[in-house]
């Protein structure tokens, strides 16, 4: 005898988000896709820093770095500052920070 799923299938459908809302929220997901994105996140998860700094960090050229970060701010994952002729990045808000310490804590659990 099959089960009436009816009720349950009901209460799900009226709670999930739209089909451009989820597609955004995979494409969101896609970014932390890339390692070279990833390390960049977590280095300004750390502190702020130019992208002369993270270049070094990460034995990468300036441009390498500026590509992945136009990439990260366009997808308002980090902000800048200016100071003079330096521009610095940070991560753009605690969403972010949580989504870094969140994907560590699930990897680590036991």
């Amino acid at each position: 005898m099959p089960h009436d799923h009816s009720e349950l299938l009901h209460r799900v459908k009226t709670e999930l988000p739209t089909d451009e809302l989820l597609s955004d929220l995979s494409d969101l997901f896609k970014l932390f896709a890339d390692s070279t994105r990833v390390k960049i996140l977590y280095a300004l998860f750390e502190s702020e820093m130019c992208v002369c700094a993270i270049a070094e960090l990460l034995g990468m050229t300036q441009s390498a770095i500026s590509h992945q970060l136009r990439i990260l701010k366009d997808a308002n994952l980090v902000a800048n500052r200016r100071a003079g002729k330096t521009v610095y990045y940070f991560l753009s808000d605690d969403h972010v920070r949580t989504i870094i310490a969140q994907g560590f804590e699930h990897l680590i659990e036991e």
